[in-house]
Protein backbone atom coordinates (compact mmCIF):
# COMPACT_ATOMS: atom_id res chain seq x y z
CA UNK A 1 0.00 0.00 0.00
CA UNK A 2 1.21 3.52 -0.77
CA UNK A 3 0.15 6.48 1.36
CA UNK A 4 -3.55 6.11 1.92
CA UNK A 5 -6.61 6.86 4.00
CA UNK A 6 -8.27 3.89 5.64
CA UNK A 7 -11.30 3.42 7.86
CA UNK A 8 -12.10 1.47 11.00
CA UNK A 9 -15.13 -0.81 10.79
CA UNK A 10 -16.70 -2.27 13.89
CA UNK A 11 -19.04 -5.25 14.14
CA UNK A 12 -21.36 -3.31 16.44
CA UNK A 13 -21.58 -0.36 13.99
CA UNK A 14 -21.28 -2.11 10.63
CA UNK A 15 -24.84 -1.54 9.42
CA UNK A 16 -24.53 2.14 10.28
CA UNK A 17 -21.18 2.39 8.49
CA UNK A 18 -22.21 0.46 5.38
CA UNK A 19 -23.72 3.42 3.42
CA UNK A 20 -20.38 5.28 3.55
CA UNK A 21 -18.49 2.11 2.65
CA UNK A 22 -20.73 1.64 -0.38
CA UNK A 23 -19.03 4.70 -1.89
CA UNK A 24 -15.61 3.05 -1.56
CA UNK A 25 -16.30 -0.36 -3.09
CA UNK A 26 -13.85 -1.82 -5.57
CA UNK A 27 -10.99 0.55 -4.74
CA UNK A 28 -8.87 -1.59 -2.43
CA UNK A 29 -9.52 0.87 0.41
CA UNK A 30 -7.75 -0.23 3.63
CA UNK A 31 -10.09 -1.28 6.42
CA UNK A 32 -9.06 -1.87 10.02
CA UNK A 33 -11.16 -4.02 12.31
CA UNK A 34 -10.47 -5.43 15.75
CA UNK A 35 -11.38 -9.03 16.50
CA UNK A 36 -10.75 -9.01 20.22
CA UNK A 37 -12.82 -6.17 21.67
CA UNK A 38 -14.63 -7.75 24.60
CA UNK A 39 -17.55 -5.30 24.48
CA UNK A 40 -18.42 -6.48 20.96
CA UNK A 41 -18.50 -10.19 21.73
CA UNK A 42 -22.22 -10.81 21.86
CA UNK A 43 -23.78 -14.27 21.47
CA UNK A 44 -23.86 -14.03 17.66
CA UNK A 45 -20.47 -12.30 17.42
CA UNK A 46 -18.78 -14.95 15.26
CA UNK A 47 -21.59 -14.92 12.69
CA UNK A 48 -21.57 -11.12 12.53
CA UNK A 49 -17.80 -11.04 11.97
CA UNK A 50 -18.11 -13.60 9.18
CA UNK A 51 -20.83 -11.54 7.49
CA UNK A 52 -18.79 -8.33 7.85
CA UNK A 53 -15.60 -9.86 6.43
CA UNK A 54 -17.47 -11.59 3.61
CA UNK A 55 -19.03 -8.29 2.53
CA UNK A 56 -15.67 -6.48 2.68
CA UNK A 57 -13.98 -9.20 0.64
CA UNK A 58 -16.72 -9.27 -1.99
CA UNK A 59 -16.40 -5.50 -2.39
CA UNK A 60 -12.61 -5.54 -2.73
CA UNK A 61 -11.54 -3.82 0.48
CA UNK A 62 -8.08 -4.48 1.92
CA UNK A 63 -8.84 -5.89 5.38
CA UNK A 64 -6.46 -5.60 8.33
CA UNK A 65 -7.70 -7.42 11.43
CA UNK A 66 -6.36 -6.88 14.93
CA UNK A 67 -5.98 -10.36 16.40
CA UNK A 68 -4.69 -12.17 19.47
CA UNK A 69 -4.48 -15.84 20.50
CA UNK A 70 -7.90 -15.31 22.11
CA UNK A 71 -9.29 -14.54 18.64
CA UNK A 72 -8.17 -17.90 17.30
CA UNK A 73 -9.76 -19.60 20.28
CA UNK A 74 -12.99 -17.62 19.94
CA UNK A 75 -13.39 -18.72 16.32
CA UNK A 76 -12.34 -22.30 17.17
CA UNK A 77 -9.56 -22.23 14.58
CA UNK A 78 -6.23 -24.05 14.58
CA UNK A 79 -4.00 -21.17 13.48
CA UNK A 80 -3.86 -17.63 12.18
CA UNK A 81 -3.62 -19.01 8.67
CA UNK A 82 -6.92 -20.89 8.89
CA UNK A 83 -8.57 -17.90 10.59
CA UNK A 84 -7.37 -15.54 7.86
CA UNK A 85 -8.55 -17.89 5.14
CA UNK A 86 -11.98 -18.29 6.72
CA UNK A 87 -12.48 -14.53 7.17
CA UNK A 88 -10.83 -13.46 3.87
CA UNK A 89 -8.26 -11.34 5.70
CA UNK A 90 -5.50 -9.63 3.71
CA UNK A 91 -3.46 -8.64 6.73
CA UNK A 92 -3.31 -9.46 10.45
CA UNK A 93 -2.15 -7.10 13.17
CA UNK A 94 -0.42 -9.23 15.78
CA UNK A 95 -1.27 -7.54 19.04
CA UNK A 96 -0.14 -9.54 22.05
CA UNK A 97 0.55 -13.15 22.96
CA UNK A 98 2.32 -14.23 19.77
CA UNK A 99 5.91 -15.51 19.60
CA UNK A 100 7.35 -14.00 16.43
CA UNK A 101 10.24 -16.46 16.40
CA UNK A 102 8.02 -19.53 16.20
CA UNK A 103 4.79 -18.38 14.58
CA UNK A 104 4.12 -19.82 11.11
CA UNK A 105 2.25 -17.62 8.66
CA UNK A 106 1.14 -18.01 5.08
CA UNK A 107 3.39 -16.02 2.72
CA UNK A 108 0.32 -14.45 1.11
CA UNK A 109 -0.74 -12.92 4.43
CA UNK A 110 0.58 -9.42 5.07
CA UNK A 111 1.64 -8.49 8.59
CA UNK A 112 1.01 -5.50 10.81
CA UNK A 113 2.61 -4.92 14.19
CA UNK A 114 1.79 -2.64 17.08
CA UNK A 115 4.07 0.37 16.58
CA UNK A 116 3.15 1.88 19.94
CA UNK A 117 4.59 -1.04 21.90
CA UNK A 118 7.46 -2.19 19.67
CA UNK A 119 10.91 -2.22 21.29
CA UNK A 120 14.28 -1.71 19.63
CA UNK A 121 15.21 -5.27 20.56
CA UNK A 122 12.14 -6.76 18.86
CA UNK A 123 12.49 -8.60 15.57
CA UNK A 124 11.87 -6.20 12.68
CA UNK A 125 10.11 -6.99 9.38
CA UNK A 126 11.10 -4.67 6.55
CA UNK A 127 7.94 -5.19 4.47
CA UNK A 128 5.46 -4.96 7.35
CA UNK A 129 3.15 -2.20 8.45
CA UNK A 130 3.66 -0.88 11.99
CA UNK A 131 0.38 0.59 13.17
CA UNK A 132 0.14 2.73 16.28
CA UNK A 133 -2.69 2.39 18.79
CA UNK A 134 -5.56 4.83 19.14
CA UNK A 135 -6.29 6.26 22.57
CA UNK A 136 -9.96 6.75 23.59
CA UNK A 137 -9.19 8.27 26.98
CA UNK A 138 -8.12 11.95 26.92
CA UNK A 139 -4.59 12.63 28.17
CA UNK A 140 -3.31 9.16 27.21
CA UNK A 141 -2.42 9.74 23.54
CA UNK A 142 1.20 9.80 22.42
CA UNK A 143 3.34 12.93 22.61
CA UNK A 144 5.14 14.17 19.46
CA UNK A 145 8.65 13.46 20.75
CA UNK A 146 7.61 9.98 21.88
CA UNK A 147 5.93 9.35 18.51
CA UNK A 148 9.04 10.39 16.56
CA UNK A 149 11.34 8.23 18.67
CA UNK A 150 9.13 5.17 18.24
CA UNK A 151 9.06 5.69 14.50
CA UNK A 152 12.82 6.06 14.04
CA UNK A 153 13.61 2.40 14.77
CA UNK A 154 10.83 1.26 12.45
CA UNK A 155 12.02 3.52 9.64
CA UNK A 156 15.58 2.24 10.14
CA UNK A 157 14.29 -1.26 9.39
CA UNK A 158 12.34 0.02 6.34
CA UNK A 159 8.99 -0.67 7.93
CA UNK A 160 5.87 1.27 6.96
CA UNK A 161 3.95 3.32 9.50
CA UNK A 162 0.26 3.65 10.30
CA UNK A 163 -1.61 5.85 12.79
CA UNK A 164 -5.13 6.96 13.66
CA UNK A 165 -7.08 10.19 13.42
CA UNK A 166 -10.48 10.97 14.90
CA UNK A 167 -13.76 11.11 13.02
CA UNK A 168 -16.03 14.15 13.31
CA UNK A 169 -19.43 12.74 12.27
CA UNK A 170 -19.85 10.15 14.99
CA UNK A 171 -17.30 9.33 17.72
CA UNK A 172 -17.06 5.79 19.03
CA UNK A 173 -17.92 4.89 22.61
CA UNK A 174 -17.59 4.32 25.40
CA UNK A 175 -15.76 7.64 25.95
CA UNK A 176 -16.92 9.44 22.78
CA UNK A 177 -13.94 11.83 22.74
CA UNK A 178 -12.19 10.66 19.59
CA UNK A 179 -9.72 7.91 18.78
CA UNK A 180 -6.44 9.61 17.83
CA UNK A 181 -2.91 8.29 18.12
CA UNK A 182 -1.48 11.69 19.09
CA UNK A 183 -3.02 13.48 22.07
CA UNK A 184 -2.44 16.88 20.45
CA UNK A 185 -4.75 15.80 17.61
CA UNK A 186 -7.81 15.22 19.79
CA UNK A 187 -9.17 18.76 19.43
CA UNK A 188 -8.21 19.20 15.77
CA UNK A 189 -10.24 18.44 12.66
CA UNK A 190 -9.67 15.05 10.99
CA UNK A 191 -8.35 16.84 7.90
CA UNK A 192 -5.78 18.80 9.93
CA UNK A 193 -4.74 15.59 11.69
CA UNK A 194 -4.32 13.80 8.36
CA UNK A 195 -2.13 16.53 6.91
CA UNK A 196 -0.03 16.58 10.07
CA UNK A 197 0.54 12.82 10.05
CA UNK A 198 1.38 12.66 6.34
CA UNK A 199 3.32 15.91 5.94
CA UNK A 200 5.16 16.33 9.23
CA UNK A 201 5.57 12.70 10.30
CA UNK A 202 5.59 10.97 6.89
CA UNK A 203 3.03 8.36 7.98
CA UNK A 204 2.19 5.93 5.19
CA UNK A 205 -1.30 4.76 6.16
CA UNK A 206 -3.73 6.91 8.12
CA UNK A 207 -6.91 5.35 9.53
CA UNK A 208 -10.04 7.03 10.84
CA UNK A 209 -10.53 5.49 14.29
CA UNK A 210 -14.09 6.65 14.92
CA UNK A 211 -17.33 5.45 13.38
CA UNK A 212 -17.89 8.11 10.73
CA UNK A 213 -16.17 10.98 8.95
CA UNK A 214 -18.11 13.92 7.48
CA UNK A 215 -18.19 14.44 3.71
CA UNK A 216 -16.62 17.89 4.17
CA UNK A 217 -13.57 16.53 5.99
CA UNK A 218 -13.24 13.60 3.60
CA UNK A 219 -13.30 15.93 0.58
CA UNK A 220 -10.51 18.05 2.09
CA UNK A 221 -8.42 14.96 2.81
CA UNK A 222 -8.91 13.56 -0.68
CA UNK A 223 -8.05 16.91 -2.27
CA UNK A 224 -4.81 17.07 -0.28
CA UNK A 225 -4.01 13.47 -1.26
CA UNK A 226 -4.40 14.38 -4.94
CA UNK A 227 -2.23 17.49 -5.13
CA UNK A 228 -0.46 18.02 -1.79
CA UNK A 229 -1.92 21.51 -1.55
CA UNK A 230 -2.86 22.55 2.00
CA UNK A 231 -6.31 24.11 1.94
CA UNK A 232 -7.15 26.60 4.69
CA UNK A 233 -10.91 26.84 5.37
CA UNK A 234 -11.87 30.43 6.24
CA UNK A 235 -14.79 32.86 5.91
CA UNK A 236 -14.15 36.02 3.86
CA UNK A 237 -16.57 38.86 3.23
CA UNK A 238 -17.66 39.63 -0.34
CA UNK A 239 -14.87 42.11 -1.09
CA UNK A 240 -12.19 39.56 -0.21
CA UNK A 241 -13.63 36.51 -1.94
CA UNK A 242 -11.07 36.95 -4.73
CA UNK A 243 -8.63 35.20 -2.38
CA UNK A 244 -10.52 31.88 -2.56
CA UNK A 245 -9.33 28.93 -4.65
CA UNK A 246 -6.09 30.56 -5.75
CA UNK A 247 -2.76 28.78 -5.23
CA UNK A 248 -0.48 30.86 -3.03
CA UNK A 249 3.08 30.48 -1.78
CA UNK A 250 4.53 31.10 1.68
CA UNK A 251 7.32 33.61 1.11
CA UNK A 252 10.67 31.93 1.60
CA UNK A 253 11.77 34.70 3.96
CA UNK A 254 8.68 34.58 6.20
CA UNK A 255 9.43 34.68 9.94
CA UNK A 256 8.52 31.61 11.98
CA UNK A 257 5.48 33.30 13.54
CA UNK A 258 3.96 34.79 10.40
CA UNK A 259 3.00 33.49 6.96
CA UNK A 260 3.59 36.13 4.29
CA UNK A 261 1.59 35.38 1.15
CA UNK A 262 3.99 35.86 -1.73
CA UNK A 263 1.48 36.58 -4.51
CA UNK A 264 -1.08 38.53 -2.48
CA UNK A 265 -0.37 42.00 -3.80
CA UNK A 266 -0.42 40.65 -7.37
CA UNK A 267 -3.92 39.22 -6.74
CA UNK A 268 -5.25 42.44 -5.20
CA UNK A 269 -8.05 43.98 -7.25
CA UNK A 270 -6.59 46.61 -9.61
CA UNK A 271 -7.16 50.19 -8.54
CA UNK A 272 -8.81 49.16 -5.28
CA UNK A 273 -8.04 51.27 -2.24
CA UNK A 274 -7.83 49.18 0.91
CA UNK A 275 -9.40 51.33 3.59
CA UNK A 276 -8.79 50.71 7.28
CA UNK A 277 -11.49 48.42 8.71
CA UNK A 278 -11.64 45.89 11.53
CA UNK A 279 -8.14 46.71 12.72
CA UNK A 280 -8.48 44.50 15.80
CA UNK A 281 -5.95 42.39 17.65
CA UNK A 282 -4.61 39.49 15.60
CA UNK A 283 -4.98 36.20 17.42
CA UNK A 284 -3.23 33.08 16.10
CA UNK A 285 -4.81 32.07 12.81
CA UNK A 286 -5.92 35.57 11.80
CA UNK A 287 -5.86 36.33 8.08
CA UNK A 288 -4.88 39.95 7.62
CA UNK A 289 -4.76 42.49 4.80
CA UNK A 290 -2.50 45.52 4.95
CA UNK A 291 -4.53 48.67 4.31
CA UNK A 292 -3.56 51.98 2.70
CA UNK A 293 -1.81 53.00 5.92
CA UNK A 294 0.99 50.61 4.98
CA UNK A 295 1.68 52.50 1.73
CA UNK A 296 3.20 50.21 -0.92
CA UNK A 297 2.53 47.14 1.25
CA UNK A 298 -1.21 47.76 0.91
CA UNK A 299 -2.92 44.58 -0.29
CA UNK A 300 -0.40 42.18 1.26
CA UNK A 301 -2.02 39.21 2.97
CA UNK A 302 -0.57 37.49 6.01
CA UNK A 303 -1.58 34.71 8.40
CA UNK A 304 -0.52 34.92 12.01
CA UNK A 305 1.00 31.88 13.72
CA UNK A 306 1.00 33.61 17.11
CA UNK A 307 -0.98 36.43 18.76
CA UNK A 308 -0.17 39.97 17.60
CA UNK A 309 -1.58 43.27 18.89
CA UNK A 310 -3.90 45.49 16.88
CA UNK A 311 -2.35 47.73 14.23
CA UNK A 312 -4.37 50.48 12.56
CA UNK A 313 -2.59 49.69 9.29
CA UNK A 314 -3.66 46.01 9.30
CA UNK A 315 -7.21 44.76 8.65
CA UNK A 316 -8.29 41.41 10.06
CA UNK A 317 -10.33 39.83 7.25
CA UNK A 318 -10.76 36.26 8.49
CA UNK A 319 -9.82 33.67 11.10
CA UNK A 320 -8.72 30.06 10.69
CA UNK A 321 -10.91 28.01 13.05
CA UNK A 322 -9.19 26.67 16.16
CA UNK A 323 -9.63 23.08 15.03
CA UNK A 324 -7.71 23.83 11.83
CA UNK A 325 -4.78 25.71 13.39
CA UNK A 326 -2.60 22.62 13.14
CA UNK A 327 -2.53 23.23 9.39
CA UNK A 328 -0.47 26.39 9.95
CA UNK A 329 2.24 24.34 11.64
CA UNK A 330 2.45 22.34 8.42
CA UNK A 331 3.12 25.33 6.19
CA UNK A 332 6.84 25.99 5.83
CA UNK A 333 8.54 28.70 3.81
CA UNK A 334 8.14 27.97 0.11
CA UNK A 335 5.09 25.72 0.60
CA UNK A 336 1.98 26.11 -1.54
CA UNK A 337 -1.52 26.48 -0.10
CA UNK A 338 -5.01 27.74 -0.87
CA UNK A 339 -7.85 29.50 0.95
CA UNK A 340 -11.18 27.68 0.62
CA UNK A 341 -14.61 28.72 1.86
CA UNK A 342 -15.37 27.36 5.31
CA UNK A 343 -18.68 25.52 5.61
CA UNK A 344 -21.25 26.91 8.03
Amino acid sequence: MSKSLGFSVYVSHFEKQKPALEQLKGKGTPIFTSLHMSEEMTRDYVNKVEDLCQWLAENEFYVIADVSPVTIEKFNEQSLNTLAERLHLNNVRLDYGFDLDTIELDEALDLTFNASTVRETDKQFSDALYMHNFYPRPETGLEPEQFVKMNQAIRAASGRLGAFITGDEEPRGPIYEGLPTLEAHRSQSPYAQYVDLVKRYDIDNVFVGDVRLSDEELDLILAYSRDGLVRLPVKFSRENRYLYDQPFTVRVDSPSTLIRVQESREYAQPGRTVSAAHTTSRTKGSVTLDNEGYKRYSGEVQITKKDYPADERVNVIGKIADNHLLLLDNLSNGDRFMFVEEND
